[in-house]
């Protein structure tokens, strides 16, 4: 199908949209690239008002409501992809999806509400495939380190002619605070496992996103309490996007046909250090998922709501910069011999990295020649090579193995 847009970028007002629109005006639209974009969202007066802070009257505005399934349809009917950093996503894209399958565009976006995208996966995967659609979620900070971590790790060990036994991912360091958008669709998480058990279940199966009659393992919950770590040799303590990002790379290795291997075993934490400091540090560390794991109304809840930033607030740009992450991965090969890799980002990972990974998410879906699977994917699956060339190359990230 003819489109007039390689991407629209639906959210263009809000903070993350913005930064995203700021990305591809300056590293594409700037530089003499035949990128054909637009940005969207439900407020004309708002969107004006960015473009003329960020880019300039060659970009197009389009309005549409994420409510509206004939102004959604009219958008998707457009262009080859949508990028979206609208939340919380099981509010407002649950309507963009379908339309984007009906229409066959291609969608990313920088979803981290499990319980949303099991349904979508439910829901959506079928006709996606028969669509020719390729929808994937996790294109921010979770889960495109995690996943494409993982990726490039077994693709480098192959060519050594070693297989993945087992990987422990652990957040070495780290600069820069949650944004306002993932507090809030982590919020929304939380709020709907009160609600609902199924719910909870789903969150707690650390296979729910694989496909029906794959969702088991040797994997068990991720991590909920300080402990002494042998893998790294140091005290360690939850990772707040572990419980998503884990199921991401599992979802990998079970579209892959097990690429990782049939009993491949992945967990996330956070390093605190070592000795009585690192214990310490460790117990310090785990406070903010106290709050944000509380129960709705509860007062730990208000006074999480009080002091994390709101959906559409973040840091400046000088923060951004002096942002980074760390992330470093423990490797046992089937004949136990141990490696260590490591990804890094060069900005904060909430807002800055963010971006522009959900940026060149959408640009590798609209303008590279991609493996012909469809459906409801990871980043690794659907964009393989083309997308970790783009995150080294443009993205600021670094993979590297020891």
């Amino acid at each position: 199908m003819k489109k007039k847009y390689d991407v629209i970028v639906w959210g263009a007002s809000g903070f993350t949209g913005r930064l995203v629109c700021e990305y591809i005006f300056q590293e594409y639209t700037q530089k003499g690239s035949d990128l054909k974009w637009a940005m969207a969202g439900r407020d004309l007066e708002k969107l004006k008002q960015i473009r003329e802070k960020f880019a300039d009257n060659t970009i197009p505005i389009l309005v549409a409501d994420s409510d509206d399934t004939d102004s959604l349809n009219d958008l998707t009917k457009n262009t080859k992809v949508v990028c979206t950093t609208v939340g919380p996503y099981a509010k407002y894209g649950s309507k963009l999806v379908k339309a984007c399958i009906d229409n066959k565009a291609h969608y990313c976006d920088l979803a981290g509400e499990v319980q949303w995208m099991h349904k979508m996966i439910n829901k959506h995967h079928d006709s996606a495939q028969k669509n020719e659609v390729k929808i994937v979620h996790t294109c921010g900070f979770d889960s495109i380190p995690s996943d494409m971590g993982v990726y490039f790790i077994n693709r480098e060990l192959k060519k050594d002619n070693l297989a993945i036994k087992s990987i422990d991912m652990r957040v070495a360091g780290v600069k820069g605070g949650i944004s306002g958008g993932t507090y809030a669709s982590l919020s929304n998480v939380i709020e709907d496992s009160y609600k609902d058990k199924n719910i909870y279940k789903i969150l707690s199966n650390p296979y729910s996103l694989n496909p029906i009659g794959l969702q088991t393992g040797e994997d068990k919950k991720d991590l909920t309490k300080v402990v002494f770590d042998k893998i790294s040799n140091n005290w360690i303590g939850p990772f707040v996007m572990a419980t998503i990002n884990t199921k991401v790379v599992r979802r990998s290795n079970a579209l892959s046909n097990f690429s990782y291997g049939t009993n491949f075993r992945y967990s996330e934490a956070t390093i605190a250090g070592k000795g009585f400091k690192g214990k310490i540090k460790g117990y310090l560390s785990a406070i903010p998922l106290i709050f944000v794991a509380a129960r709705p109304n509860s007062i730990l809840k208000k006074i999480a709501n009080a002091l994390l930033p709101k959906p559409g607030q973040g840091p400046s740009k000088a923060q951004r910069e002096a942002g980074y992450y760390n992330l470093k991965f423990y490797i046992k090969t089937k004949d136990n011999t141990v490696k260590i890799a490591r990804v890094i980002g060069d900005m904060d990972p909430g807002y800055g990295s963010t971006s522009k990974m959900l940026a060149e998410s959408a640009i590798c879906l609209a303008k590279d020649n991609l493996p012909v699977l469809s459906g409801v994917l990871t980043p690794s699956v659907a964009m393989g090579d083309l997308l970790l060339k783009r995150l080294e190359g443009n993205a600021g990230l670094t993979f590297k193995i020891e």
